[in-house]
Order: structure tokens, then sequence, then C-alpha cells
């Protein structure tokens, strides 16, 4: 009886751990399309909003991505806000910005990219607001198609689809690179299905009518886009509207990167709680499998680790000890290796640990405001 319950943990925990990217995105797909209704109207206004802090480096080619978007888009508003720089990042703007191109934003100190670009949006003009980060540089017609998607009133606020860069760099980078292409696919088809549950702030946006208030501790790109389906809105994402980023290859930098957004996404999650409750019930399917259950996946590792080793220990003392030895070996080599499958399977399971570092951080009420650019990138 103590095994087959034994059996049945680690039975579970393989199925927890492979709903957000197995079985959940086979239930997507049995899922009926809903389809847009877009109106003849005129495009609306827009303003491109971004946060930069010590990104001097990444500056030369977004100063040029956003002059090639300006020569496109006359009307198109750009604002930008350093957050205490101390690289040169503001004077680089502020090149720019003399001429009336981009207009800068500097606070006094540290105070975080949520409170950057609350900021932006009380100053900004448009009725779409486009948020992006300043590493990330978008493609010749993404505005256009962005803002074509909006001809549609249902429609509250439009994703766009992150293509990294650098994918052979590292294992690291070839594992964030795996993840986020099973990332857009999810996107895509929650998209199709009515409602994506949830930006990153590499390309997104929303009508400015829309944008809620909130406190400067939780992921901006989160809140604000999540503020489109508490309205009643359609938050769907857009193929064609495409952003660049070059992938973190350091181990290091993934890891405390991982941690950070894991723990300000919980805090989120918590600030958000009362309206996520509200939400229609596909919705609320869709952000507990994609992001609860994901969030947890390095628990239910454990625990199904845990099983197998007690099921060990029930069968034979030495194989439970040579079990223990094995992986004890794995880690040791994989924490070396920086190429191959051994790597490979490391950079998962931290991942794994990261976020669910992250999440008891902040169950522990700590929590990030500031970051700080990955050196790797």
């Amino acid at each position: 009886m103590i095994d087959l319950l034994l059996v049945l943990v680690l039975l579970l925990s393989l199925v927890a751990v492979a709903w957000p990217f197995f079985f959940y995105p086979l239930i997507l797909r049995l899922l009926p399309t809903r389809a847009e209704a877009p109106a003849d109207g005129p495009l609306p206004s827009a303003s491109l909003l971004f946060c930069a802090y010590n990104e001097a480096a990444s500056m030369p080619d977004k100063l040029a991505n956003l002059a090639m978007l300006k020569d496109r888009h006359p009307t198109l508003e750009i604002l930008a806000f350093d957050d205490g720089s101390s690289d040169g990042t503001a004077g680089l703007i502020a090149a720019q910005g003399g001429g009336g191109f981009i207009t800068l934003l500097q606070g006094p100190g540290r105070s975080g990219k949520a409170h950057g670009m609350k900021l932006l949006a009380a100053r900004a003009r448009g009725d779409v607001l486009i948020f992006t980060d300043a590493n990330v540089l978008l493609d010749a017609d993404a505005i256009d198609n962005l803002l074509a998607r909006y001809a549609d009133p249902d429609i509250g606020g439009v994703l766009g689809s992150l293509h990294y860069l650098g994918e052979g760099d590292s294992a690291t980078a070839a594992v964030g690179s795996l993840y986020w292409r099973i990332e857009e696919k999810l996107k895509d088809e929650e998209s199709r299905t009515g409602n994506v549950l949830g930006a990153d702030g590499s390309i997104f946006s929303i009508r400015r009518s829309l944008y809620p208030e909130f406190p400067d501790s939780v992921l901006d790109d989160l809140t604000v886009s999540m503020a489109v389906v508490f309205a009643g809105k359609r938050l769907v994402k857009a193929k064609d509207v495409i952003a660049r980023e070059r992938l973190v290859t350091g181990r290091g930098d993934e890891y405390r990167r991982k941690v950070r957004i894991a723990a300000r996404a919980w805090h989120t999650h918590s600030h958000l709680r009362p309206q996520l409750r509200r939400m229609a019930a596909i919705d609320r399917f869709k952000y507990v499998s994609r992001k609860i259950v994901r969030w947890f996946g390095g628990l239910f590792i454990l625990i199904g680790a845990l099983a197998v080793l007690v099921l060990a220990l029930r069968l034979s003392i030495l194989l439970a000890m040579l079990g223990v030895i094995a992986v004890t070996a794995f880690f040791r080599i994989g924490g070396r290796a920086r190429s191959g499958p051994l790597a490979t399977l490391m950079d998962i399971l931290i991942a794994y640990a990261a976020t669910l570092k992250g999440v008891v951080k902040a169950m522990r009420g700590r929590t990030v405001t500031i970051w700080n650019p990955a050196q790797s990138r």
C-alpha cells in the first residue's frame, strides 16, 4: 500500500511538472477559436515607453532602432526613463532627446522599473501605450502591425513576439531559448482562444484608458497587461509584431534574474488575487496552468525525487546509496559543464530552483523593486 502511494505521488509530480508544457497545450488546441472583429477607422496614436539602467552598451543599437521607427511613424511619441544610471546611459539618450526625438525623464536615484513606467505613462499622450525594454530591438513593421490589431474595439491590449538571439552561445542560452519558444507557442494558443494571461516587458501594449494604478513593488508588465483582462477587454498576441533580444549566457546572471522575476511575480499575484478570482473560468484555468503550476515546478521535482528515494530505500539500501551517489556525481559534473546534455539538464534544474526560491522569498515578505542588467548578454 505504501509503495503504491509513493508511485502515485511520483506520477502526480511528473504530471504537474509536465502540465504547463505538454498537457496544457493539448487542452488549448481543443478549444474553439475566438475571432476578432476589426472595424473601419484610422489607426490610434501611440506612445512608446522604456526604462533603462546602465544600458550604455545597448544604447547605440537601441537609439538607431528608435530613430528608424520614428522615421516610419513621425507621430510616434517616444519616452524614456533613466533609473539613476552610472555609465552614461542618460547622456546617450539625452543627446537624441535634445532634438525632440526622445523625451527623457530621470529619477533622483534608484526607484525601479515600475515607478519609472508609471511616470512615463502619466506623461504619455498616445491612445495606445507601447512598452518595451532598453535592450530590445523592434522590427521595422512592428508598430504598423501592432496598431492594426486595435481596429477591433474589443481588443484592449496587444503583445508582440520575442525572438531571442545567441541560442548557441552556451547551454544556459540554449535552455532559455527553448523555454521561450514554448512560451511563445502557449501565448499564441491562449490568444487564439480568447485572452493571453499576462505579458512580459519586451514588447506589449494597451489602450491608455486602461492603464491601472499599482505599487512600485509589483511586476509592471504583468500588472498592466492583466488590467486589460480585468476590464473585460481582450489581451491578444500578434505573431507579426517582432522584437529581438540577446539571451543571457551566464548561469549566475540567469539564476539571479529568475529569482528576481519569480519573487516579484508572486508578489504581483498576491496584489492581483481579488481581481483574479473574478475572472472567467477559462481565464482562471489558463492563469493557473501557465503560471502557478510552473512557479511550483521545483517543489514538484523535489517531491518526486523524495518519493523515488523512499521507494529505493524500501527495495534496497544499497540501491538508494547508489542513486544518491549518481545524483551527487551528476551535480558535480553538471555544475562544471558548459555545453552538452548534462549542462542542459543542469540549467533546467537551476531554472526551477531559482523560480522556487523567488516564490518562497516573496511568500516571506521579501521582494525586489530595482534591477541590474545581465552582464553576460
